[in-house]
């Protein structure tokens, strides 16, 4: 039985100059362990000019940073990050070339506890996100986040 291989994340091109306006695509990056501040600000600045502001920017900015992390730390070092915004929501997609994540961690999370080292990042990316997916196996993870750049007005439809 064959298994199916895709290219690493380090195999991609990177795009060094700003994207077009017009397009859906904010950033499409690789990165590693020194690049993980610097992709945090990339995500901030791309998504302020998208128009996502507030409380909203600063939560998915964590979600990306925690999930990020996560890679360096867990699945070998390097991912790939795409940002984009489409239908009213921007879009993060992180891809690493790691072993996969182990069944046990694929549960929905639960609240960490207290003096739990590590645990936490997927969970809050989850608590701030509209939309988290998880695609894993033995050649690598990708890890999906959307968030609505608007929030329905609440008080309209009452």
């Amino acid at each position: 039985m064959k298994q199916g291989v895709r290219p690493a994340p380090a195999a991609e091109a990177v795009r060094a100059e700003p994207l077009p306006r017009g397009t859906g695509r904010l950033a499409d990056r690789r990165f590693g362990h020194d690049d993980i501040a610097l992709v945090r600000h990339e995500v901030s600045a791309r998504l302020r000019e998208a128009g996502l502001g507030g409380d909203r920017l600063h939560g998915f900015i964590l979600a990306v940073n925690e999930v990020v992390t996560n890679v360096v730390l867990h699945a070998g070092g390097n991912g790939r990050l795409l940002l984009w915004v489409a239908g009213g929501s921007a879009w993060c997609s992180v891809t690493d070339s790691g072993p996969g994540i182990p069944a046990r961690f694929l549960a929905s999370p639960e609240v960490p506890e207290a003096f739990e080292v590590g645990g936490r990042g997927i969970w809050l990316a989850y608590q701030l996100c509209d939309e988290v997916t998880v695609a894993t196996g033995p050649i690598g993870t990708t890890v999906g986040l959307r968030i609505l750049l608007a929030t329905p007005d609440v008080t309209s439809s009452q």
